[in-house]
């Protein structure tokens, strides 16, 4: 059966279709179009797209993201109507923590959401920004400290401290502990005090000072043939002289160890002149044979003591034949007290004092011996 359309309706058929295909192609377009929530690093905008996933509408908006940044969904993920896209983008975070410097990536917006990102507990912490602080798109230098507990042991007390500080000697100074120019600690100064380290303080003085010392004279001995065998006459007494010595008293702790800087002679010393006589004396009776021969050493014993080997004089001090005191006597070999010894010990350590010396330990009886 075959339908004949009347010529009005042949029109109407044409006219109806392309409505139809109008109806048809604004369905398509209302499905196309999408609303999405937008935000960037927080801020979130409402955008309406015909893009396919999130990358598209990434670019629609003319948002450029890199190797640091972080979008969710992931820009190949693709886009339905009402979705939200986060964009955040990475920051570079120059970190120093406890000294140690580093540098990292963060999409943290603030100081204190970076701190939580690295994993940085804020109690007890210093930081050198405000928690609150804005982290831009450049990045930020920060600087973090955290508190740690040291012990510092100085002038035999140990203080306690908790401290922030990144090296041995902050820590020393947080303890109230003033170090001297020349102390040193151990930890060394310039390191970290981790927390429970203990530091120990040596205190170092340095001090300088001057002694004077005596330079010992020399003897000089002439012959002299003019005088008697025996006989000693000194022309020039001898004076000892002086030297100033400077130096130096260091003390590490309780051990002290001295360094001489500088020596100089401020008196030069004055050297003893005595002319020995080599003349043989005649006709003197002199004692039995040894050293002295030639000399009346019974004379002198005579006068010294009354010739009497053990006598003591009042005071205590010299005894024997010559009146030795007990110092001399030991000086010259002596054995016991002088007035212990034999006469014959006594005379040949006399004749020994004698040829050292000459008459001067016998002021008054010493020229007995030459009569």
């Amino acid at each position: 059966m075959s339908i004949h359309l009347a010529g009005p309706a042949r029109r109407l058929v044409p006219q109806t279709l392309v409505v139809a295909v109008l109806a048809g192609g604004a369905g398509a377009y209302v499905v196309a179009d999408k609303t999405v929530r937008l935000s960037v690093d927080g801020r979130v905008r409402t955008v309406h797209t015909f893009a396919d996933d999130v990358a598209d509408v990434l670019r629609q908006q003319h948002v450029t993201v890199g190797g640091h940044d972080i979008v969710a969904p992931a820009p190949g993920r693709r886009l339905h109507d009402g979705d939200n896209v986060a964009v955040r983008y990475g920051r570079p975070l120059t970190l120093t923590l406890d000294g140690r410097r580093r540098r990292i990536w963060t999409t943290a917006t603030t100081v204190a959401d970076a701190l939580r990102q690295v994993g940085v507990r804020a109690d007890g912490v210093f930081v050198d920004a405000s928690r609150g602080a804005a982290v831009g798109r450049l990045g930020l230098a920060l600087s973090v400290r955290t508190e740690r507990r040291v012990t510092v042991v100085a002038d035999g007390r140990a203080h306690i401290v908790r401290t922030h500080a990144v090296t041995v000697r902050g820590a020393v100074a947080d303890a109230g502990v003033v170090l001297g120019p020349e102390d040193t600690v151990s930890p060394p100064a310039g390191t970290f005090p981790r927390d429970g380290a203990g530091v120990t303080v040596v205190r170092v003085r340095t001090t300088r000072a001057t002694r004077h010392e005596a330079v010992p004279y020399r003897v000089v001995r002439h012959r002299d043939p003019a005088l008697a065998r025996g006989t000693t006459v000194v022309d020039v007494h001898g004076r000892d002289g002086v030297r100033e010595v400077r130096y130096a008293v260091r003390t590490v702790g309780a051990v002290r160890s001295t360094r001489v800087l500088r020596t100089r002679l401020t008196r030069a010393p004055v050297a003893e002149v005595i002319r020995v006589g080599t003349k043989r004396a005649r006709g003197s009776a002199g004692t039995k044979g040894g050293r002295g021969s030639g000399l009346d050493w019974h004379g002198l014993a005579q006068c010294e003591s009354g010739g009497r080997p053990h006598v003591v004089d009042p005071s205590g001090r010299y005894g024997g034949l010559y009146q030795f005191d007990l110092r001399t006597w030991r000086s010259l070999g002596g054995q016991g007290r002088p007035q212990d010894a034999s006469s014959a010990e006594q005379t040949r350590l006399a004749q020994r004092l004698y040829a050292s010396r000459g008459t001067s330990p016998w002021p008054v009886c010493g020229r007995r011996l030459f009569r």
